[in-house]
This record gives C-alpha cells, structure tokens and sequence, in this order.
C-alpha cells in the first residue's frame, strides 16, 4: 500500500475542490495514483469533482497573426511566470512577432521557429535577451498555422488568455463572430465526436457504470445507462453538439443548418492550460522584482 501524504491529499484537493477526508479515502482506494483517485471521486462526487481540465494554471498570453484576406492565421502561445510580466509591452510585442514570424516561415516546431531570425538576432537570442531585460524566464510553449478552406474569424478574451481561430465556409461575418465567442466559452473539446480522444469516452463510460451500479441499478442496464450518459458527454464536449451560448434553443449544428454555412475545424488556445502555476507569495514577489529594479540601478 502506498504512503498517502499530506501533500498527495493537498493536490488532490486543489484539482477537485472536494473534501479533504474523501480526497484522502480516494487516494487510500487509488493506492497513490493521482488520476485514478480524481476519477473515483468523480464516481462519488458528479463533475463537481473535477476543475482541472479548465483551470488556468500558468501566466503569458496568445498571440495572433490574422492575414487581410483571412486565409492565413497562427495562434502562439507563449509563458512567463507572472501576470504583471504577461502585460509588458515587451512581452507582448515578443508574442506578436512570434506569431507573424511563424505566419511568414511555417516552422515545423518550436525548435525550428526558435532558430528563425526575429529582426537582427534569432527568436531564442532575443527571447534570452528579453528574459535578461525582465528579469524573468518566458518560453514559447506551442503553436498552430491554419490555412483555411473557407474564410477565418479569430477571437482572443481576456487578455489575450484565450485565442480561437475557426475556420468557416458560408454564412456571414457575424455569424464567424458568434462561433469564435461560442468556443472561447464553451471550450469544446473536438468539432465532432470522431475527433474526441477514445481514452476521455472510455473514461466516462466507466464512470457512468459506476455510478449507476452505486445507485443501485441492475447489471443489465448498466451498459444502455452508460452508453446514454457518453452521448450527452459527446455533446457537451463536441462543437457541433453543443447548445449555442446565444440561443439555447439551437445546436451549433442547427445554427450553422440555418446559416448553411459550414465549419472546417478551430483552434483554441488557454494560457497555461496543463501547466503547473508557480506558488509565490506575493509579498515575496514584489520584493523579489524591488530587489532586481535596485540590482540594475
């Protein structure tokens, strides 16, 4: 049996906002494993057991390169350790310049983007300089280069902390508008059910069956109570499925129906989506960046 400690419970406690005692029996039934204790809770506890897959756990920002014909778009994700860094102007430009240089290159990776020249020096020399000017590490964590079948509308919210870019045949300006905004909140997981990963259908296909046999249902209905729940799952999570954030009486399927217009496929970025936030305390941040200002003095 492995050794539950405090802070397997802590962790546990932060992804799921369940209680400590369940967090701690979940890990004693896991035996350790992380995972297979969040999914037990999600058993017990519903959806409310779980907050991980949408936290925002890291600071930066997306940056975005839209062509004037919007056949052409990139969306670039790029870190650093604090959001007071992740509103600097020189940061910020960084981003941009990233994204157009990507638009203009298509690098097949960040390694290949990193060695590209940005200006007078290559995009890792000047991300090196930028980090000795700040006075803080940033990093270029992933990035997408659509070219489009039909036209792009791009979105980007909060700061530029989420990015969309969708890419869609017919309709209306407007109506590319209300899909980047729809998927910037909605957060679809795929545009339809082939493109949702089999492991997450699987997983909640065993989380269904065990919340029904919990509840006390027969054996032989578990597989039909499941299969039921992984379709509402597929629609919650798929944009074609899902119900349109500005009429809850239409699918995004039966908007687009009536708009006879078509989605090709999105992009959509989250700062630090799967990231670990780094934990400082903020008194000790401030006077960790006063210490680094008088340094330079």
């Amino acid at each position: 049996m492995a050794e539950i400690t405090a802070s397997m419970v802590k962790e546990l406690r932060e992804k799921t906002d369940a209680p400590m005692m369940e967090c701690k029996k979940a890990l004693t039934e896991a035996n350790g494993d992380l995972a297979k204790a969040e999914e037990i809770l999600r058993v017990k506890l519903g959806n409310k057991a779980t907050k991980a897959a949408s936290r925002i756990t890291a600071e930066g920002m997306v940056g975005l390169y839209l062509s004037a014909d919007r056949k052409l778009g990139v969306l670039v994700e790029v870190n650093c350790e604090t959001d007071f860094v992740a509103k600097n102007d020189d940061f910020q430009a960084f981003a941009k310049a990233a994204a157009e240089l990507i638009a203009k290159d298509n690098p097949a990776d960040v390694a290949a983007l990193s060695a590209l020249n940005m200006g007078a020096a290559t995009v890792e020399a000047t991300r090196t300089a930028l980090i000795g000017k700040i006075g803080e590490n940033l990093s270029i964590r992933r990035f997408t280069r659509v070219v489009a079948q039909g036209t792009l509308t791009s979105y980007v919210h909060g700061g530029s902390k989420i990015g969309v870019l969708v890419d869609v045949s017919g309709g209306d300006e407007q109506l590319g508008k209300d899909l980047a905004m729809h998927i910037a909140a909605a957060k679809p997981k795929s545009l339809d059910a082939s493109g949702v990963p089999a492991e997450l259908v699987e997983t909640e296909k065993r989380i269904a069956v065990e919340k029904a046999r919990e509840a006390g249902k027969p054996e032989a209905m578990l597989e039909k109570i499941a299969a039921g729940s992984v379709q509402k799952y597929l629609k919650e999570v798929t944009l074609l499925g899902q119900i349109f954030v500005k009429d809850d009486k239409l699918t995004i399927e039966q908007l687009l129906k009536n708009k006879a217009a078509k989605v090709a496929g999105f992009s959509l970025y989250i700062v630090g989506e799967g990231l670990e936030k780094r934990k400082d305390d903020f008194a000790a941040e401030v006077a960790a960046q006063a210490a680094a200002a008088a340094a330079k003095k």
